[in-house]
C-alpha cells in the first residue's frame, strides 16, 4: 500500500480546498486588515434589510390610506344622502324650498361653529409657551455661555 490518499485515507489538497479540512489559521495582522471590509459589508447588509423591511411597511401603509380614502369618499357620500333625507324629510310638512333653505342653513352654522373652534384651536397652539421648547433652548444655550440665572 504504497499509496494513493485515497488508500491511506488523507485528504487531498482538493479536498481542503473544498471546505472539509482544517482553515488555515490568519494572523492577527490579517484579520485586524479584514476588519473595516468585514464592517462596511455588514452596514451594507443591514442598510438593505432595512430598505427590504420599510418597502414592504410602505407598501402596506400606502394600500392603506388608499382604503381610508375610498372609506371617506362613501363617507362624504352618505353625508349627502343624509343631507338630501333631511331635505325630504322637511319637504313633508313644508314646501320644498324653505325646506332646502332651512337644511342649508343649519349646515352653515355648523360649518362657521366648526370654524370658530378651528381657530381657537389653532391660536392656542401657536401661542408663545414661556416654558416651552424654544424657551429651554434658550437657557440651555445661556449656560452653556455662562450667561444668566441658571441651575448649577
Amino acid at each position: 500500500m504504497t499509496g494513493s490518499p485515497a488508500a491511506t485515507g488523507t485528504p487531498t489538497d482538493s479536498a481542503r480546498a473544498g471546505g472539509f479540512g482544517p482553515r488555515p489559521r490568519k494572523t492577527l495582522i490579517t484579520l485586524v486588515s479584514e476588519l473595516p471590509g468585514q464592517i462596511a459589508a455588514l452596514i451594507h447588509a443591514e442598510i438593505e434589510a432595512f430598505k427590504s423591511e420599510m418597502a414592504g411597511k410602505a407598501k402596506n401603509i400606502g394600500v392603506g390610506i388608499g382604503l381610508f380614502v375610498v372609506a371617506a369618499v362613501f363617507a362624504f357620500l352618505a353625508v349627502i344622502v343624509f343631507v338630501a333625507l333631511a331635505v325630504i324629510a322637511l319637504a313633508l310638512v313644508l314646501p320644498l324650498w324653505l325646506a332646502t333653505l332651512i337644511v342649508a342653513v343649519a349646515l352653515l352654522l355648523i360649518a362657521g361653529i366648526l370654524v370658530l373652534i378651528g381657530v381657537n384651536r389653532v391660536k392656542a397652539g401657536t401661542r408663545a409657551d414661556p416654558d416651552g421648547l424654544a424657551a429651554s433652548i434658550r437657557r440651555d444655550a445661556d449656560a452653556i455661555k455662562g450667561v444668566g440665572d441658571y441651575e448649577h
